[in-house]
């Protein structure tokens, strides 16, 4: 498996030379200065691109080309943004860059309530709360009739857990929820995103996946043609978020959107942590199944609670079993090499990391400091270690 490291550019505070340091061989990357549905422009993306390989690495994955919200509302208003997004792609193609990561999440990317949550060890988590989520929803942006939307007792739980916050806690959880994390494809102010939200009224999830569907009819014909490979990312977390319905959650959702569009370059990021926080999903099933599809992978572990929380924790711990899922992704490439398949070769990045040593006095970003995707990148590359070990394959 190549092993990548998602890199936000220039600004980011965990430099190129710090990547190959972690032994990473291939960069994620995107061009975030260009995330409002424009063309992304050639001179750009040559210019990302050399500096990835003046590093000595290479820009493995594109993560993400953003979908507008205007795809997303599908109709002749997507028409245009449609044909800037394939623009987008012959660029990178152009460039030799063939892996993109994209998601179609409504108004909000990936969400948390938490970015510091104290772990046993000392280290500091992303966490996802419900009854934080309800609160902010229903009592803070009041969003019209949101209590419908939860149970009853939860509504009553989130009312009484918010009383006992501060105006600063307040404010720290609305930041958190809505100003965008890293990657995120927009950033909101409370008025924003309820306006933006309002845009999609009585959008169900058939109309979103219609949608959806209608995009993937547009570009993955070009990605073909290209050669691109397409890998579209579950939602994290894999359920509504604001009265929205999410799509790309289950395996029946996966399963949809291949029956619709069929090719191969129809792919998957599979991200054990966003798929992980649903735990209907049984994770070495659903890889199993669509292993064929799978053109990048997010490693990281959730733990997951009753009412749909869950705190990222340590890459071997968790719900999800990782050398399982390591073990059925290195068979997924034997079988592709076997084949003589161009792309047996699958790119993973440790996912996320918890806050640790040094990294919790520096500004870094909210799951994305250097220590902690170190240590989960040298625990999956001990298991990949093991598991191609001539010991091992001879016993």
């Amino acid at each position: 498996m190549e092993q990548t490291w998602r890199w936000f550019g220039p600004r980011d505070p965990v430099t190129l030379s710090h990547v190959r340091q972690a032994g990473a061989t291939g960069i994620v990357s995107a061009l975030h200065q260009h995330y409002t549905g424009e063309v992304w422009p050639t001179d750009v993306i040559a210019a990302r691109k050399a500096e990835i390989e003046a590093a000595g690495l290479r820009w493995s994955v594109v993560e993400s080309i953003p979908v507008p919200n205007e795809i997303k509302l599908g109709g002749p208003v997507a028409e245009s943004h449609i044909a800037a997004y394939k623009e987008t792609m012959r660029r990178l193609a152009a460039a030799g860059v063939h892996t993109i990561c994209y998601n179609f999440m409504p108004v909000v990317d990936w969400t948390r309530t938490e970015l510091r949550h104290p772990m046993p060890s000392g280290g500091l988590a992303l966490r996802f709360e419900m009854v934080g989520f309800v609160a902010y929803d229903v009592f803070v942006m009041e969003r019209p009739h949101a209590e419908k939307d939860y149970p009853a007792a939860l509504v009553a739980r989130a009312e009484s857990w918010l009383k006992g916050l501060t105006a600063d806690h307040i404010e720290r959880l609305e930041k958190t929820i809505i100003a965008g994390l890293p990657g995120s494809e927009a950033t909101h102010d409370r008025k924003g995103i309820s306006a933006v939200i309002a845009r999609y009224g009585d959008t169900s999830p058939d109309d979103l996946q219609a949608n959806l569907t209608a995009f993937q009819k547009e570009i993955i014909p070009l990605a073909r043609d290209l050669g691109l490979r397409m890998c579209i990312h579950p939602d994290d977390p894999p359920f509504p978020l604001f009265g929205l319905p999410r799509v790309v959650s289950t395996a029946t959702d996966y399963q949809a959107l291949f029956d619709a569009v069929p090719e191969r370059e129809n792919g998957i990021t599979f991200c054990t942590g966003s798929l992980g926080a649903r735990r209907d999903n049984d994770l070495p099933a659903f890889l199993r199944r669509f292993a064929d599809r799978v053109h990048f992978v997010h490693l990281r572990n959730v733990t997951t609670e009753d009412d749909g929380s869950f705190t990222e924790d340590d890459h071997l711990a968790g719900d999800t079993d990782m050398v399982v899922m390591l073990q059925i992704l290195l068979a997924e490439e034997k079988r592709r090499k076997a084949e003589g398949r161009a792309d047996h070769l699958i790119p993973f990045r440790p996912d996320h990391g918890h806050l640790l040593l040094d990294d919790q006095d520096k500004v870094t970003q909210p799951g994305y400091s250097a220590v902690g995707r170190l240590k989960g990148l040298a625990e999956l590359r001990g298991i990949i270690t093991a598991l191609e070990h001539p010991a091992r394959q001879g016993a």
